[in-house]
Order: C-alpha cells, then sequence, then structure tokens
C-alpha cells in the first residue's frame, strides 16, 4: 500500500492536483456524465407484459430455460420441479438474502452462504433483466455472493418480471439510482457459459454453469 501510495502521490504532484482541484474535477466529471447523450438503441417495448414477453424469448435463444411463477413463494416448489425433471438431487447454495424463502416446504435442502466447488446447483437473484438480450445483471452484496452463479453446474435465478428493464443503458441507470456506488462486482449472465475456442464448435460449460433456469414471477 505505501508503493500505491507513493505512486500515486507523484501523479498528483505532476498533475498539479490537491483535494481543492480534485473535487472540482470529479463536479465536471459528473456534470458531463449527467448530460451525456444516449447513442442509438434497438426498438424494445416499453409495456410490462411485452418487455417480459420479449425477455423470455431471447433467454430462450440463449439457451436458458424458463418456467413463470405468480408469485415469489411458488418460487420454491418450481425450483422442486425443475430439479426433479433433471434427476438431480433437491439441494442448493442460495443467497443468503433468498434464504427467507420456504425452501424446505417444497423439500430442498439449502445453505445461504457462497458457492464451493462441491455445490451443483446455486440459486439466485438479480437486480434486473434485459429484454433486448434476455441478459441477467447480478450485483455483489454480502448477502448476493457472486460465486453462486459462477461455481455450480447448475444456475437457477429468481426473477421479478417488474425488475426487466428494456436494455443495457436502463440496467446501468436502475443500479446507479438504486446501489448509489458500484459494487465490487456487476456480472452479466446470458445462458450457460459457452465457448467455440475448439474448431467452432459450441460447448456448454466451459467457464460457468451448464444450465441457466430462470423462474420469472409475475407479482413479487
Amino acid at each position: 500500500m505505501t508503493s500505491r501510495s507513493d505512486i500515486l502521490d507523484r501523479v498528483r504532484a505532476r498533475l498539479h492536483r490537491d483535494e481543492r482541484s480534485t473535487a472540482a474535477a470529479r463536479v465536471a466529471i459528473d456534470a458531463i456524465l449527467s448530460a451525456r447523450n444516449p447513442g442509438p438503441r434497438p426498438a424494445v417495448p416499453t409495456e410490462k407484459s411485452a418487455l417480459a414477453a420479449r425477455f423470455v424469448e431471447k433467454s430462450l435463444a440463449q439457451s436458458s430455460t424458463v418456467e413463470r411463477v405468480d408469485a415469489l413463494s411458488e418460487a420454491p416448489a418450481a425450483v422442486a420441479r425443475y430439479l426433479a425433471g433433471l434427476n438431480q438431487p433437491p439441494c442448493a447454495v442460495v443467497w443468503p438474502s433468498l434464504a427467507g424463502l420456504d425452501w424446505s416446504a417444497a423439500g430442498i435442502a439449502t445453505e445461504a452462504r457462497g458457492a464451493l466447488d462441491a455445490d451443483l446447483v446455486g440459486i439466485t437473484g438479480c437486480c434486473c433483466a434485459i429484454a433486448e438480450t434476455g441478459t441477467l445483471m447480478l450485483c455483489s452484496a454480502p448477502d448476493q455472493p457472486a460465486t453462486v452463479s459462477l461455481l455450480p453446474e447448475t444456475h437457477i435465478a429468481i426473477v421479478s418480471s417488474s425488475r426487466i428493464v428494456a436494455d443495457m443503458e436502463a440496467a446501468w441507470a436502475l443500479a446507479r439510482v438504486e446501489l448509489g456506488a458500484l459494487p465490487r462486482a456487476v456480472n452479466f449472465i446470458s445462458g450457460p457459459s459457452r465457448t467455440g475456442d475448439i474448431e467452432q464448435t459450441i460447448v456448454l460449460g466451459a467457464h460457468g454453469p451448464y444450465r441457466v433456469h430462470l423462474v420469472l414471477v409475475e407479482h413479487a
């Protein structure tokens, strides 16, 4: 840390920066960012049901699977049905922020913590979902560890339809408004992990989950 401080101090000295000039520069930068003109965007419907339909369509195209439920309380049963269909054991690691759902009533044994390499199923929520591309935006936090969506072979995300936005720009705007300072990690997930490095053949699960299943909650 001393070397880092020394380097930054030398940079500030060469730029003739002190606390006052740094504060003024930050104000100027924030003004420029606030006044920026957005670039062109593809046409995406803005009505809630149309956004949800577009998100489902694009998610399926990304090789995700989707089940729609009416209320958040129905999510554990939906997860149980999905795991049963895969002949997977009914156990998972979940975000601590989702630990309050009645997983035991659905027959699922859960642990609320970050994922380890032995965990087969990870269950998360999301900051928001992007209709344009069928993408999830996940922001890390103490009760939302990033490993839960990255390490297990199967990633299940609970998505509220009210958190579906039109495009990437809207997702960033929402995160800035709600979170203020951005978190340590922001991950964008568009279906299962994949690669085409070997002979241009798509292989799923190369760098992350083999499967991504979305439980879309209509009223959360």
